[in-house]
């Protein structure tokens, strides 16, 4: 966790994202794993509302490679509320994922959930952190906020950012947010109905990819439809 900040930066932080100085929110953290490549890395994650109390929702990119079946990614853990290198919530290992069979062969429906093992010190995750309620088949048009610990300088994935802006439609079965977070920041959550006084909303997205091939403005995100549904009624389940 302390290396894997330092072997990554995508440049500048852009202008849209902010540093989140407000309540602390250890329903969001940062998800570290060994990718198909065997380089160390990481996502965000949000913990979420669920029937076992374990699941957490990410991109599915963060979970395998798209269009191969096989390249799952391995040792992935949660760290709920990650903030400059402290786990003040402990870590929680990854025991199972979940992605759409139409991203494992095709590269479609960007979301993931995850189910975390209970340590043997603690709570299950969502009594020890709480969770953010998830939604599924809103319409687009309301105003999110993105959150996620991208690669970019100063902050190196160390430090949770933010962007707020109202979401719209996109093509192809995903909505998109004014939001230039970078790499890293993939699988954070858009929070519908954020309370900045009680850190929390509901997920309707989960941050997937930038414009074009280095990123940017504006943030794609997969639409939240029985596709992202049936893969996280398969997680609660878990």
């Amino acid at each position: 966790m302390k290396q894997v900040s330092r072997a990554v930066d995508l440049g500048p932080t852009g202008p849209l994202s902010k540093p989140w100085t407000g309540k602390a929110i250890p329903s969001i953290g940062r998800l570290f794993f060994v990718d198909s490549s065997g380089q160390d890395t990481w996502c965000t994650a949000s913990v979420v509302t669920s029937g076992n109390h374990s699941v957490i929702m990410t991109a599915a990119h963060c979970a395998r490679l798209g269009s191969s079946p096989v390249n799952t990614y391995s040792d992935i853990v949660f760290v709920p509320g990650y903030v400059k290198g402290k786990t003040p919530y402990g870590r929680y290992a990854v025991k199972a994922t979940m992605t759409p069979r139409s991203w494992a062969e095709d590269t479609v429906n960007d979301v993931a959930a995850m189910v975390v093992a209970t340590p043997a010190y603690g709570k299950r995750l969502t009594d020890a952190v709480g969770a953010q309620n998830v939604a599924f088949g809103r319409s687009a048009g309301e105003r999110v906020t993105a959150f996620g610990y991208p690669a970019t300088t100063p902050q190196r994935g160390e430090e949770l950012l933010y962007c707020a802006g109202t979401s719209q439609r996109a093509p192809e079965g995903e909505d998109r947010v004014p939001c230039d977070l970078g790499g890293g920041a993939s699988g954070g959550p858009w929070l519908a109905g954020f309370d900045s006084a009680t850190g929390k909303g509901t997920v309707v997205s989960v941050n997937s990819h930038g414009e074009g091939h280095g990123g940017g403005t504006p943030m794609y995100g997969p639409t939240f439809d029985n596709t992202a549904r049936a893969v996280y009624d398969a997680a609660q389940r878990g």
